[in-house]
């Protein structure tokens, strides 16, 4: 057990837990109408409640017990075998699980994001335990547990695979069953609060260092170097979409500008531990252009109303970042090299057979488990419902008094 690995990787677990409660919850409640900023708020609170209970009973040893490539078991059930001196690593188990339960709760988090202001409060709860059981620890096995895709070589340092793409596929599909808000495009409200956004937006900024730098897991120069980049592709990010909206539109949106810089991030993360500050400076300005090119598409060209863009952003910039870091590892352009036997050839195809597997598992399943719960638990609000708002229809308060 290291002193200075364990006190990096506990301050690491909180800016994890910060980034969700309440950066991301603010994020996505300020882009919503004023009559469900609670609704939002409350689903972000809830999720981490709930999914912190579920991380401890089973899903945790269903991504990193020892069972096969496929899942872990259920030998670390309640932390069974777990004890103050039981190490992972060079830190106490205890804390790489706590560490890895912050992963677990923000990234069915991420998905509040596709469907706000319609759908029911015990549908999301409903959908985001099953959804960490069946589609998130299953894949942190196979990528970071030991499982088949790590055997195969995917790079994913910390989530772009595990995280960004397993939300943002997760989202699409979801977004597409549950249909679009009233109005959508045309009639749907601006966000209620561009400054709550950014607020929010900032701490994610900050607890991405804890996300990225943290999964190196040491306090070592391969830390140092996860957040240099981090830090260099968030800003590369900001700044691209902000030009984008500046050619297209002739002025530079807040809410673009902290879009951009979530998507610079997203793009980041599965190559932070593993490129230099060129290569993330190239990764954030991409993430920036093309998560900008996809949300025009996806709700200008195809209609659907994945409400405050995850797919566009998580889902492609994670997936996005997974094949560019087959080019920028290479040590010609400043990354710690390709793994013994690897070209960037055969890289890019573990990186593409990677990202394609767990899309089409997290999609597949995303449909079956929505079509299952809406036999039992109530899915869309009523027509009524979504014109008063959910924060009293489904909380009984108002995030504002004398709207």
């Amino acid at each position: 057990m290291n002193g200075a690995d364990t006190a990096w990787i506990l301050t690491s677990t909180a800016l994890v837990l910060f980034m969700t409660l309440p950066g991301l919850a603010l994020f996505y409640a300020g882009l919503v109408r004023s009559q469900n900023v609670l609704s939002v708020l409350m689903n972000c609170f809830a999720i981490a409640a709930t999914v912190s209970i579920l991380w401890f009973v089973v899903a945790y040893s269903i991504a990193f017990g020892d069972g096969n490539a496929w899942w872990g078991g259920l030998g670390k059930s309640f932390l069974t075998g777990v004890g103050v001196d039981t190490v992972s690593g060079t830190i106490p188990e205890s804390l790489f699980f706590m560490f890895q339960m912050t992963f677990a709760i923000i990234t069915p988090a991420l998905i509040v994001g596709a469907y706000p202001e319609r759908i029911h409060f015990s549908f999301v709860i409903a959908f985001s335990l099953v959804w960490v059981l069946l589609v998130y620890a299953p894949v942190v096995h196979w990528v970071w547990g030991g499982g088949f895709l790590a055997d195969m070589g995917l790079i994913d340092f910390a989530g772009g695979v595990v995280v960004h793409v397993t939300a943002g596929t997760s989202a699409l599909v979801l977004a597409m069953m549950l249909g679009p808000r009233r109005g959508f495009p045309s009639e749907v409200q601006p966000p209620h609060n561009p400054g709550m956004t950014m607020i929010g937006a900032s701490m994610l900024w900050v607890g991405w260092f804890g996300f990225n730098a943290g999964s190196a897991l040491t306090a070592d120069g391969s830390a140092g170097m996860a957040m240099t980049v981090t830090h260099l592709s968030a800003a590369a990010g900001a700044i691209a979409w902000s030009v984008m909206e500046l050619i297209r539109y002739r002025k530079a949106s807040l809410i673009g500008a902290v879009t951009g810089m979530v998507a610079g991030l997203a793009t980041i993360t599965p190559a932070s531990g593993s490129v230099g500050p060129i290569g993330g400076l190239i990764l954030g300005l991409s993430g920036g252009v093309v998560c900008y090119m996809i949300t025009q598409l996806i709700k200008q060209r195809l209609k659907i109303d994945d409400s405050l863009d995850v797919f566009a952003v998580h889902g492609i910039g994670g997936a996005l970042g997974s094949v560019l870091v087959a080019f920028f590892v290479t040590a010609a352009l400043g990354g710690r090299g390709l793994a013994e036997g690897m070209t960037i050839g055969s890289q890019l195809g573990v990186q593409l057979i990677g990202i394609g597997i767990v899309a089409v598992w997290s999609g597949v399943l995303t449909y079956v488990i929505v079509k299952i719960l809406k036999m039992f638990v109530k899915f869309r609000v009523d027509e009524e419902t979504e014109v008063q708002g959910l924060d009293l229809a489904m909380h009984g308060e108002r995030g504002y008094h004398g709207l």
